[in-house]
């Protein structure tokens, strides 16, 4: 299966009277905008706003983010099973807007939702504040149930990047990149003496609002699986979960997973990217032994001699990580296992809810409940009512100056469990 990403690059935003990409600046109609994410009838009104790199902007609370791309060629449309029908993807080109993003914020929909600072230290700490954005604060009708907000809202962001993707069907790329994924006898002819490493991804499914969609099927309900890679780049994998923003994976995230874009860079040279592995984190243990088995049946099954673990969230979603490595482990397999840690703002306590010696090499991205002060800014798109109630702020954290006091665990992407994000440690 081969993929090529054409990438036209884009360097400003702005509103005008037709929606256009020219010379790396995307132009928007707003009343089209308006039109497109005012279908839904549970949503009552939407207001249409743009945050540039580097602005005094802040965005919150953040529900997703999601890149706008177009399939061109290949079967099947971007985001299968939720816009467009469900067919395989994953092949063929897709033509994506680098650079862009569509954000989604408003009225909050579960208290685990984030932060996004267009400058200053917040900046520093998401990978967001580096792009466009378009952003839709939506509003929903009066008495819409939660999980209804959550799903109009996570629509309406989807419904706006396909709409943005069309603008560049026709257009020719800046640059085109080619992801191929062989079979796995293609793959062990022609890399025989490359370790065949394979990537784990665990996907947030603790419950409502705690959702990952896969081709529009609820990550709870499935069993581990097998999927190319470049099918999750055409958007088969799509974020519907409201869990802490600093490890939340946004649609967008899922669309540049860099663990992907990593393997694929080093496959054939030092490594055989022989087999992309997807499984839940549910709430039962009944459910966790059944999809811990079945992700190291799956990884023997493929003769990996090396994995590579992500998570998604943190706590509960830590025994199905050790669960992961323990068993991978034991099949003889090497194992890398990444996550991020919440050891307390004093960074002494037990930063992982679970821990098994077969972890013994793990990539951290950062200690969430580590606290910054953010600065008052100019303008926020959104509200700031709820900073002292999500995830990572606390009861009068508000200054009288405007400045706010929060964890790490507020800010969006700040400990991305991917890697999509800059912290480390050694």
């Amino acid at each position: 299966m081969s993929l090529e990403l054409g990438y036209i690059n884009i360097t400003d935003i702005r509103f005008g009277e037709i929606s256009l990409v020219k010379d790396g600046t995307l132009v928007v109609n707003k009343q089209e905008i308006k039109a497109i994410v005012l279908k839904d009838e549970r949503l009552a009104s939407v207001q249409v706003d743009l945050a540039r790199p580097g602005e005094n902007v802040r965005i919150t609370p953040v529900k997703d983010v999601i890149e706008p791309r177009v399939k061109v060629k290949g079967s099947g449309g971007v985001f299968p099973g939720v816009i467009a029908p469900v067919d395989t993807v994953g092949s063929g080109r897709t033509h994506v807007l680098k650079g862009a993003a569509v954000v989604t914020t408003g009225k909050i929909v579960g208290f685990q939702e984030g932060i996004l600072d267009m400058s200053g230290i917040g900046a520093q700490y998401t990978p967001f504040s580096k792009t466009f954005n378009l952003v839709l604060v939506i509003s929903p009708k009066e008495g819409t149930e939660p999980h209804e907000h959550e799903r109009a809202l996570r629509e309406a962001g989807l419904r706006t990047a396909v709409y943005l993707g069309e603008l560049v069907r026709n257009m020719e790329p800046d640059q085109i990149d080619v992801f191929e994924t062989l079979s796995l006898m293609d793959g062990n002819q022609k890399y025989p003496n490359l370790p065949r490493v394979g990537y784990v991804q665990m996907l947030q499914s603790q419950g409502l609002m705690h959702d990952t969609y896969v081709y529009g099927v609820d990550a709870k309900r499935i069993v581990p699986t097998i999927i190319s890679p470049t099918e999750v780049m055409d958007g088969a994998i799509i974020s519907g979960n409201c869990v802490s923003a600093c490890d939340k994976n946004t649609t967008y995230v899922h669309q540049n997973n860099p663990i992907v874009h990593d393997l694929y860079h080093r496959h054939g040279k030092d490594l055989n990217f022989a087999a992309m592995i997807i499984t839940n984190e549910n709430v039962y243990l009944a459910d966790k032994v059944r999809s811990s088995d079945w992700t190291a049946k799956l990884c023997e099954f493929l003769s990996l001699d090396g994995v590579i673990i992500s998570e998604e969230g943190f706590g509960n979603p830590d025994t199905d990580l050790m669960m992961n490595c323990r068993k991978i482990s034991a099949k003889g397999i090497k194992t890398v296992v990444i996550t991020d840690e919440y050891a307390g703002q004093d960074g002494s306590s037990q930063s992982l809810a679970d821990a098994h010696e077969s972890a013994d090499a793990l990539v951290t991205c950062g200690n969430a409940n580590q606290v910054i002060t953010l600065p008052k800014m100019d303008k926020v798109i959104g509200t700031e009512d709820y900073v002292g109630i999500i995830a990572g702020g606390w009861d009068q954290n508000k200054h009288p100056d405007g400045s706010i006091d929060v964890e790490l665990q507020a800010i969006l992407g700040a400990t991305s469990e991917v890697g999509f994000a800059h912290l480390s440690a050694r």
